[in-house]
């Protein structure tokens, strides 16, 4: 099975609303309602688990009903962290999931998800056990100076580098293994630790499966400007 784990925990205040942005609406529909429809129209995803900001799952429910995720399985209680988000729905799956069951985690404030890079990310964890969504780093990176933090004289040469977000796939025995493991070391769950920082602090390799730049994720107006503009553009009318 191809389990969905759509985090949603998040209050968002560098958005500046009264509600946290995964619930803002975009052209009469909540942020987070389009990130799931994403994973509901695609046809190798099973189920889906949502972990929502507590308060907020009564609203998530009825979002779902009216926009017919039929996908959502469960709704499980946020974190203080993004690290306790995710922990808590690989846990609430303990018993739920098969050890080589894909289980994919997504940022529900992503609502762009092409569908090829839902079924590499898939495709990629299946032959190797997880995946991470990655993009080429097209810009120049340079390293602050030791004694003069406004210079510079050193640079990162940026094919070296890749870009890494969301969705990522695990087989759920290594994603539950490793995050008992992380929680009871307390290695890769403070600060901005994601699953994939956390895997790699544990010693895991993790194999790039393919990107997209529409994959933003909205944390500013800004953001939001440019996901109705991505909502508003069809390609077929412009591209030939």
């Amino acid at each position: 099975m191809n389990i969905a784990i759509v985090i949603a925990g998040g209050s968002g205040h560098r958005m500046g609303q009264d509600i946290p942005k995964q619930f803002i609406h975009v052209d009469d529909k909540p942020v987070l309602i389009y990130t799931l429809e994403s994973f509901q129209q695609h046809p190798q995803i099973d189920a889906i688990e949502v972990v929502c900001i507590d308060g907020w799952q009564d609203v998530l429910k009825a979002y779902a009903n009216q926009f017919n995720i039929s996908k959502l399985n469960w709704i499980v209680k946020g974190g203080q962290s993004g690290q306790e988000s995710i922990r808590n729905g690989v846990y609430n799956l303990e018993g739920k999931c098969s050890p080589n069951d894909n289980i994919i985690i997504h940022d529900g404030i992503r609502p762009l998800i092409e569908d090829y890079v839902l079924t590499d990310v898939i495709a990629k964890c299946e032959k190797y056990g997880n995946a991470v969504t990655s993009l080429p780093y097209n810009e120049q990176i340079f390293v602050i100076s030791d004694d003069d933090n406004e210079t510079t004289s050193k640079y990162i040469p940026r094919e070296t580098l890749r870009r890494v977000s969301t969705p990522q796939a695990y087989k759920f025995a290594l994603l539950d293994t490793k995050y008992h493991e992380a929680f009871e070391k307390e290695i890769g769950i403070f600060g901005s630790s994601y699953t994939n920082t956390m895997m790699a602090d544990l010693g895991i390799k993790l194999h790039f499966a393919s990107g997209s730049d529409k994959n933003i994720k909205l944390t500013t107006k800004d953001d939001l400007e440019m996901f109705r503009g991505f909502l508003k553009n069809d390609k077929k009318n412009w591209m030939k």
